[in-house]
């Protein structure tokens, strides 16, 4: 078991790890820098872990106002573990985004479904009831912690299930990235401001829709593009219009969300693909050329590529290519 904390408010934050060997040590170890770091009002609900295989959890806590993101990756093979709902008031809400793998989640007391969330969907409930999770070899995931009267009456007591590919999802997903990275050097005015964009973008998830106007949603539907982006630069069809689409946003919706992260969408494409290029130049062996290069980050021509090039990075790609092989 090992612990890391920072105790700058608001973002309270702390790590943790579990092992095989640390059971149940490690999770009375957890619980205890868990209600030394992170405390009351968001006390961690209690847990009684089994695996099978050599499972490594590793946890982080980040605490934003009242709410608290926790990221649990699993190092190794799959586990068990089951809410005691000793310690749950049932005053609050957890929402799972699955990153990577699967959990699987049953109701101890025998009602509702049984449910699979796979990685990019999200599963929420409120706390109360005590729940068996069944976690994949290598799975991650991002909860939130979410006070349920901030959510008004929109769980009324369900399970609710987030389509993988929705645009609340990926819009969900990217702003609790950013707060999870940032919510530590907050101030206190802006973690409200982070927290209030968070419990938004739950509220559109659990809607299937979101307020697309709401200042604050920006930053996340911008960081959204870019993941989105990201993933498709080698597409000959990405463009503002498609990543509007991906998101179901109007244009002019997202060219304003872009701006307010100072950069417009084709700036941000042409300066992800640039890099790509860059790295494909520096690669040390099997170096494709610089014709075959511009042609896969999607550059009209070579020569087009090469004025890009020297704009971003100050020489051109065949210099670069030969600075890289000499080591220079």
């Amino acid at each position: 078991m090992s612990t890391g904390s920072t105790s700058t408010w608001p973002g309270m934050r702390f790590s943790a790890g579990i092992t095989p060997d640390t059971t149940p040590d490690g999770l009375a170890a957890m619980q205890r820098e868990w209600d030394a770091r992170i405390g009351e009002p968001w006390p961690l609900p209690g847990y009684g872990i089994g695996g099978s295989g050599d499972f490594r959890v590793r946890l982080r806590a980040v605490k934003a106002h009242d709410v608290v993101i926790v990221d649990i990756r699993n190092y190794g093979g799959s586990f068990a573990a089951a809410t005691t709902g000793v310690r749950d008031a049932g005053d609050r809400v957890l929402v799972n985004l699955m990153q990577r793998g699967a959990y699987h989640f049953a109701r101890l007391d025998g009602r509702g479904e049984a449910v699979t969330s796979p990685a990019g969907s999200f599963f929420a409930h409120n706390n109360g009831p005590p729940w068996s999770v069944e976690v994949d070899p290598g799975a991650a995931t991002k909860i939130l912690i979410l006070p349920a009267l901030a959510l008004g009456r929109l769980m009324g007591g369900r399970q609710i299930v987030g389509s993988a590919p929705s645009p609340e999802v990926r819009l969900l997903m990217a702003h609790a990235i950013t707060v999870g990275e940032n919510a530590p050097g907050l101030t206190p005015v802006g973690a409200r401001g982070a927290r209030d964009a968070l419990l938004e973008l739950v509220r559109g998830a659990i809607r299937r829709e979101f307020d697309d106007t709401e200042p604050g949603l920006t930053q996340a539907l911008a960081r959204a593009a870019m993941d989105i982006a990201d993933a498709r630069l080698a597409d000959p069809d990405l463009s503002p219009s498609s990543l509007a689409r991906d998101l179901n946003v109007s244009l002019r919706t997202l060219h304003r969300a872009f701006s307010a992260a100072g950069e417009s969408v084709t700036a941000y494409v042409r300066r992800a693909r640039l890099e790509r290029a860059r790295l494909d130049l520096a690669s040390p062996s099997g170096r494709p050329s610089v014709s075959e290069i511009a042609a896969r980050w999607q550059f009209a021509d070579q020569s087009h590529f090469s004025r890009a090039f020297r704009k971003q990075y100050g020489e051109t790609p065949s210099q670069f290519a030969r600075l890289s092989a000499t080591g220079s």
